[in-house]
């Protein structure tokens, strides 16, 4: 049902557009503000009357979340707004600033929640059952796991990191509830006060998905590695092309999810025409964009491929280099021959999965190098990825 309404506010447009992220974005968090507005204030009084620090605890974990709405609802407005002078990639990663003051908030509220319910252990008083407790806390869940649910649908439809965070914390408080009215049963039935004990857990549990929000949302400022799959896409993409022999160094960053860019240097016959080798990578590059979404700029990188002493070379070194290990691969592979010696100019790539030092490889390499001609010397530059 909630998948379908958010369908419909989407229609035909394009998920990614910005207009349409700003308009599923307020909308969840106008509702995320007024009902954890309402569900505060009637926890909080529910809890003052009944003095009970869990729902008391729940109350205030309600009122975090509703000023969590507020940040996603005026990042959402900032994000959507278009390029600038200052800032000619947009103001999509507003977002996850905003993703990340969600977590403090959260962190904080945790915390707080968690001495409150100590203090409660310590010193332990005791609480008062009622059916407007009861009926307060079911009719929270159950608004919490709709929100958890419309969070859900509006966060994958448009790939909101700030709309997933909410719906984590909708359903952390679906948890977190629902063991408050555990308790105040078990507390009624058997004369156990587990209050303070449950405020503490609810904290704990609070806190933790703070912790997993605020790690989260740090990958993503500080940078993360592409996707595998779409990495494979794009070489893809460009080998389709007869013309390009061989791709490497791919480099894939955003700035934000509908701001993706991509750049890579794809390896060429330099017999080719080069009018006709450009015009290949202008078609690589609009391909890429309208199907994967992604901003591609491609380095032409021509290679001799009529000289058999520099294509058997060339073949030697590949497999030197994967002798050495697997992992490794060659590129730019360039012969310079001089008077006294010829000069091997190449890129290795060295995944950082592969912890042998670079100096070490360079000597592993020139000794493979040397079994093949003493006459030849290595000049290597190495790329780790």
């Amino acid at each position: 049902m909630l998948d379908y309404i958010v369908r419909r506010i989407i229609g035909e447009r394009n998920p990614t557009d910005l207009s349409v992220r700003k308009t599923c974005g307020t909308i969840a968090s106008i509702a995320g503000i007024v009902i954890n507005l309402l569900l505060f204030a009637g926890k909080f009084i529910t809890g003052t009357l009944a003095g009970s620090i869990s729902i008391t605890a729940d109350a205030v974990n309600n009122l975090s979340d509703a000023a969590s709405s507020v940040i996603s609802f005026v990042s959402f407005r900032i994000s959507a707004k278009p390029a600038d002078r200052d800032h000619p990639f947009g103001h999509e990663r507003f977002e996850y600033v905003a993703s990340l003051i969600v977590s403090f908030i959260i962190l904080i509220i945790g915390f707080e929640l968690f001495t409150d319910s100590l203090d409660k252990i310590i010193h332990p008083a005791e609480t008062e059952f009622s059916l407007l407790a009861v009926c307060v806390l079911v009719v929270s869940i159950c608004f919490k796991l709709i929100l958890y649910f419309f969070y859900r649908s509006v966060g994958r439809a448009v790939d909101s990191s700030v709309m997933m965070a909410s719906s984590a914390d909708s359903l952390s408080d679906v948890v977190s509830t629902g063991a408050v009215l555990i308790a105040l049963f078990v507390s009624h039935l058997t004369g156990i006060n587990l209050d303070g004990y449950i405020g503490a857990a609810v904290a704990i549990f609070i806190f933790i998905s703070g912790l997993k929000i605020l790690n989260e949302n740090k990958n993503h400022i500080i940078g993360t590695a592409p996707d595998p799959k779409l990495v494979e896409k794009i070489k893809s993409e460009a080998r389709s092309h007869p013309e390009i022999l061989g791709i490497h160094d791919v480099m894939i960053h955003n700035y934000g999810t509908s701001r993706c860019f991509a750049t890579f240097h794809a390896e060429v016959d330099g017999r080719d025409d080069i009018f006709k080798s450009h015009d290949v990578i202008d078609l690589i590059e609009r391909d890429v964009f309208e199907k994967y979404g992604v901003q591609c700029v491609i380095h032409l990188d021509p290679i001799e491929t009529d000289n058999e002493l520099v294509n058997e070379l060339r073949e030697d070194i590949y497999e030197s280099v994967k002798g050495i290990d697997e992992r490794l691969s060659v590129h730019d592979f360039r012969f310079v021959p001089g008077v006294t010696h010829t000069n091997l100019i190449f890129d290795v790539f060295v995944p950082f999965e592969v912890t042998t030092g670079d100096e070490e490889l360079r000597r592993l390499i020139n000794a493979k190098v040397k079994s093949i001609s003493t006459g030849y010397h290595t000049v290597i530059t190495f790329d780790r990825g």
